[in-house]
């Protein structure tokens, strides 16, 4: 043994001593050269940081991450903490350079003893070496390299540490030390540690918080709060005498310290969209970003980018919005029923997406679900809904780029059937729909309609008629272009009762879809983020809502006219006249929607400044009738199952909480023309 410390002590290599010749039998010299031939460039990489999704005012809604850290500056971890961690781990840090003299002798000796290589004595900077290249590892054999017990992992520990501290201060290594290290349960770093056992932060840490967490450092897995309470408040102890022997704290401070109980404070960790308010926003907010190629070339990267790149996700959730929108989800349908209700809101002319909201809760159990009907099956959603008359609007936005005047009358009587081919283009080929269809309506009407009351009444023959006139591959188009596309991403089904909804389609589809009328034809895709940062502020490329002019300014002009007929209008019998807002100085457009055998209802209504789409159906394998079931405790008869009765005021409900404070403009009016 004297011989191999007389081998250590002649072995320096930069005024640095090497602590393992003995031990493998080499000579000083060849020692030196064999040190002085390892790499020295040690790769760094960024710690795996949360991200954090944000709502439009700021707060938070959910973090992401694998490893639960934030990093902070050493000027932001109390003193008390920086002087435990030195006691426990490395006394005489700022004393030595990268190898401890001392305490590297020590373990060695007791090695020796021992037979292998199992007692510490690194330093700091040996510790923060090994840590980072562990993080460096990406699978578990490199990960059994780095941990490996043997005098050449150590060797090439020290090469890096020597490169290390020639090229960073002390402060710096222990910052970086501080970020890295893991204390137990899931908490990496100082600043998640003290959230997570005191509910504090690193500067705020007390003496008996900071000698508790640096004990941990040593075996954080083995050292739990909860199963061993006992072996922690041990560890804490010898902390706090350490602490005295280095003469970091006066005796007495240790000892008051060491009589008080560990005091936890646990705030448990809330990764991902389970722990938010908000669920269904959250999700759909992970699903866009998940297929964003700004976060990555493929679906491992960008997962890695949203739960290890410390993001900040600005999103475009408007709180009130989104709790107004839930209210009046929630006093419309429980969470039990049969039915699903779905609601949501998108701003015109940005995209933005400001509520979510369904009845059914978020999880597994009854009145539970992960399914968000609101959005399209590629992003986490459901099969959509048959949207009914609310698909109305297309034909008419068709009718009108062709020439159509608002005055154009056609047969409306109480049933009639097409017979003649129509004119479509499926998968883009131009061809005519032969099938023959014949159609009634569920509303009275004159013999005869013009677009305003077709529209206000919700004409089925009128608008079978007026489709025969258009054609379907215009209003198929329109509806593609401005956003109200299948929810189960196939092509729109152009056949003859294509007017009256027979695509399922997500509400969000819809929302965005009337954004554009909204909007006097600029289509935006509707959006649930504004920006994405990433971990040092910088915008990433991420998709936008892309807004584009989809419909030409006049056509839309006069779509939004005949749907404010349908709530403003002076015509008693249209549909949509128990959502108006008039007496509270608001115009509202809109269109009521009601399925086939009326499996779904909805209503499609506007502001110049906000669109909500809701719908109340059945979103079992096999569809049924809302009339007879049981929704929110009653049961509801066939007077009640309309898009105008029993959407229209849960769409009601959500907009007036939305837009409570807020002014909406006056809709832009229509250019007087010959007709």
């Amino acid at each position: 043994m004297f011989i191999a410390v007389s081998v250590l002590a002649g072995a320096l290599v930069a005024g640095l001593a090497i602590p393992f010749v003995g031990a493998v039998g080499l000579t000083a010299k060849s020692v030196t050269d064999s040190f002085q031939g390892m790499s020295r460039n040690l790769q760094v990489p960024a710690l795996p940081a949360r991200s954090q999704l944000l709502a439009s005012d700021g707060k938070v809604l959910a973090t992401f991450y694998d490893q639960n850290r934030v990093e902070v500056k050493l000027d932001q971890v109390a003193p008390v903490m920086q002087r435990a961690l030195l006691a426990i781990e490395d006394a005489r840090f700022y004393d030595h350079g990268p190898l401890d003299m001392q305490g590297t002798l020590r373990a060695f000796v007791r090695n020796q003893q021992g037979g292998g290589v199992s007692q510490g004595g690194s330093s700091i900077t040996q510790q923060y070496v090994k840590l980072v290249l562990f993080e460096n590892a990406k699978t578990p054999a490199e990960q059994a390299k780095v941990t490996e017990a043997s005098y050449a992992r150590k060797l090439q520990e020290l090469r890096y540490a020597v490169e290390l501290e020639k090229t960073m201060t002390k402060d710096k290594i222990l910052e970086k030390y501080f970020n890295i290290v893991y204390f137990g349960d899931g908490a990496y770093g100082i600043q998640s540690a003290a959230k997570y056992y005191f509910s504090t932060t690193a500067s705020k840490l007390t003496l008996s918080q900071a000698a508790m967490l640096a004990g941990l450092v040593r075996d954080p897995n083995g050292l739990d709060v909860r199963r061993k309470p006992q072996a922690v408040l041990a560890r804490r102890n010898l902390v706090l005498s350490r602490m005295v022997h280095e003469g970091l704290i006066p005796p007495k401070q240790a000892a008051a310290a060491a009589k008080t109980p560990l005091g936890l404070r646990m705030t448990p960790f809330t990764q991902g969209c389970y722990y938010s308010k908000y669920p269904f926003f959250c999700d759909y907010v992970a699903a866009v970003l998940l297929s964003d190629p700004a976060l990555g070339k493929t679906q491992e990267e960008r997962q890695r980018a949203l739960y290890r790149g410390g993001l900040t996700i600005k999103s475009t959730l408007d709180i009130r919005a989104q709790e107004a929108a839930q209210k009046a989800v929630s006093e419309t349908v429980a969470p039990t029923d049969l039915i699903h209700g779905a609601l949501s809101m998108v701003e015109p002319r940005t995209g933005s997406i400001k509520a979510m909201a369904q009845s059914k809760g978020y999880g597994e159990g009854e009145g539970k679900t992960y399914v968000n009907v609101n959005v399209p099956q590629r992003h986490g959603g459901g099969v959509g809904f048959s949207p009914g008359s609310t698909y109305k609007p297309f034909v008419l936005a068709a009718a009108i780029r062709q020439g159509m005047p608002l005055t154009e009358r056609l047969p409306s009587p109480g049933r009639t059937a097409i017979s003649r081919p129509v004119k479509n283009c499926p998968n883009g080929r131009p061809g005519y729909n032969s099938d023959f269809w014949s159609i009634g309506n569920s509303t009275s009407a004159g013999a005869t309609s013009d677009m305003i009351s077709g529209t206000g009444r919700s004409v089925n023959t009128y608008y079978a008629n007026l489709e025969a006139e258009t054609g379907i591959c215009e209003p198929a188009k329109i509806a593609t272009k401005l956003g109200a596309v299948r929810a189960d991403g196939q092509p729109l089904l152009q056949i003859k009762p294509f007017t009256i909804g027979v695509n399922e389609i997500a509400p969000l589809s819809m929302a965005e879809a009337y954004a554009a009328f909204a909007a006097r034809g600029v289509h935006c895709r509707a959006v649930p983020f504004t920006q994405v940062l990433d971990r040092h502020g910088n915008p990433l490329p991420v998709r936008g809502p892309d807004c584009k002019q989809a419909i030409p300014k006049d056509v839309a002009d006069k779509v939004n006219y005949v749907l404010r007929q349908v709530v403003d209008g002076t015509d008693s019998g249209r549909t949509g006249q128990k959502m108006s807002m008039m007496s509270e100085g608001r115009q509202v457009a809109g269109k009521t929607g009601t399925s086939e055998s009326r499996k779904a209802v909805w209503f499609m209504g506007y502001t110049s400044n906000l669109v909500a789409a809701a719908a109340v159906a059945d979103a079992h394998p096999v569809l049924r009738s809302l009339i007879g079931t049981t929704i929110n405790g009653r049961v509801v008869g066939g007077d009640q199952v309309w898009g105008g009765t029993l959407a229209g005021p849960m769409w009601l409900t959500a907009m007036r909480g939305a837009l409570e404070g807020k002014k909406s403009p006056n809709f832009a009016e229509p250019a007087r023309t010959a007709d």
